[in-house]
């Protein structure tokens, strides 16, 4: 089994409720978005280690994924070119809403979120969306 699989099926073990699925399709880009959103407001570099670093993870794991993970964190860089007004105070309050949304979710699944296990979860979490979006366009990954 491949160890992005792996992966992938580990993450999923805590993800099996529809309603925190649901959850899941929200925060899970939205915690994202808001993580790179206060670190834009502080400073745009930081944001492009994060995704270079987070890419080379991906790769390791699958190039598509990493391709994909790449194309999606672009799309979210150039919101953070748009939303300059107030950016940091609203990457805050989408963050911890966002989080509240995510423990709700997990309150409802009767597991607690996967990246209390291992950290590299936060980062699965928005490729393992990314693989249900390529899985449906019938992409390799």
């Amino acid at each position: 089994m491949r160890k992005i699989d792996e992966l992938f099926g580990r993450y999923g073990e805590s993800h099996r409720n529809p309603t925190n699925k649901a959850i899941h399709w929200i925060c899970v880009p939205l915690i994202t978005w808001s993580l790179l959103a206060a670190l834009w407001a502080w400073t745009p570099l930081a944001v492009y280690v994060l995704i270079a670093l987070a890419v080379v993870f991906y790769i390791s794991l699958s190039l598509p994924i990493a391709i994909g993970m790449l194309v999606v964190s672009a799309l979210m860089v150039l919101t953070l070119t748009i939303v300059t007004e107030h950016l940091l105070t609203l990457a805050l309050v989408v963050f911890v809403i966002a989080w509240i949304g995510q423990f709700i979710g997990h309150k409802i699944e009767g597991k607690k979120p996967s990246f209390f296990e291992d950290i590299k979860f936060l980062l699965i979490g928005p490729a393992w969306l990314l693989g249900f979006v390529y899985r449906r366009l019938g992409i390799a990954y």
